[in-house]
């Protein structure tokens, strides 16, 4: 069973309380973020140069003032449709890079500084990308050890490849944290195939759809002879862009091989999952179902919603329960 103690109890702010409510707040509570400052790395995505035609992919790097080649460094990696620019990428970015973390912000395919740099679009099995970060970054600061946290989807390619990875270390990477990941892609299927979860699909269908005809106006060689319509379901995109560009057979197929859930098992090197029982995107139980490896630590708390976990009377110093939690699995190592 996922650890349930003490430690781990969230309270959400009274105005706040349900897993939508959560998910929203997360994204549209406003805050003022600092003026960006990283320095933008493009790295191989494949390992073939992008003058070979090969993929690349933007890293951002925040590196804090009087940081040294053998203090951390963290790697964030966001959720879908998301990039460097996502509210939680900013906020941690912030809140680490003050207490003398060095963080790089991976931009997945085609997002964010992303565009332009990558033919192919992301997908929940490109956990390769993730792999490319964390061997650049070791490259670059070899004495530097190095956290990932991904995001939703950036968990999800966070969980495989730690499960293909097994017990070889990827990069310099000591510890990892995945942050309400998809575990089972059927049964995100099915919540968004729900009336809950239709204008979340309708959401990501949005967003997906810009992306992928941006990129075909950049790239007019992979761009189909006629542009279709923009699909009303996220499946569709799976089923006619996603499976297709990636190799599957289909997008039953995709879920199958990408899915981390049976994966899990696997997993020997250390990561935490954290989740909310009321996320009304990505459905908990399947983490209950499937057998974990024993480098899998995972929390489930009541409420908290998607990436949202808002509180209220928490004792953290704001009320972004997940931001504190994050800095003190960094610096407790729990």
């Amino acid at each position: 069973m996922p650890v349930r103690t003490d430690h781990w109890k969230f309270r959400p702010h009274p105005l706040i309380r349900g897993g939508h409510l959560q998910t929203v707040a997360a994204v549209y509570l406003p805050r003022k973020h600092a003026p960006y400052g990283a320095k933008l790395h493009f790295v191989e995505a494949d390992g073939v140069p992008a003058a070979e035609g090969g993929d690349q992919l933007a890293l951002h790097d925040d590196c804090p003032e009087g940081w040294r080649p053998d203090k951390p460094s963290v790697l964030l990696v966001h959720g879908l449709a998301g990039c460097h620019t996502s509210a939680y990428m900013c906020r941690m970015t912030e809140r680490l890079t003050e207490r003398g973390y060095r963080v790089f912000r991976l931009d997945m395919r085609g997002c964010g500084a992303g565009e332009g740099i990558a033919k192919l679009p992301t997908h929940c099995g490109r956990s390769g990308d993730v792999a490319a970060a964390l061997r650049y970054i070791a490259q670059r600061h070899p004495e530097s050890p190095t956290f990932a946290i991904g995001f939703s989807l950036g968990g999800c390619l966070t969980l495989n490849l730690l499960a293909e990875a097994e017990e070889t270390r990827v990069g310099n990477l000591v510890r990892s944290l995945a942050i309400c990941p998809p575990i089972d892609l059927f049964a995100v299927e099915r919540r968004f195939d729900s009336p809950g979860g239709r204008p979340y699909d309708r959401f990501f269908v949005k967003k997906l759809w810009q992306q992928i005809t941006a990129r075909w106006a950049r790239f007019p060689d992979i761009a189909p002879a006629v542009i279709p319509p923009q699909p009303k379901r996220l499946r569709q995109i799976d089923e006619t862009v996603i499976a297709p560009s990636g190799g599957f057979a289909s997008a039953d197929d995709y879920y199958t091989q990408t899915q981390p859930g049976p994966k899990l098992v696997r997993v020997s090197q250390p990561v935490l999952i954290i989740a909310a029982e009321d996320d009304p995107v990505v459905p908990t139980a399947p983490l209950l179902a499937y057998e974990r490896g024993p480098g899998v630590e995972a929390v489930i708390v009541p409420r908290g919603g998607h990436l949202g976990f808002i509180g209220g009377g928490n004792g953290d110093p704001d009320r972004r329960w997940l931001d504190w939690r994050i800095i003190e699995w960094l610096e407790t190592g729990h």
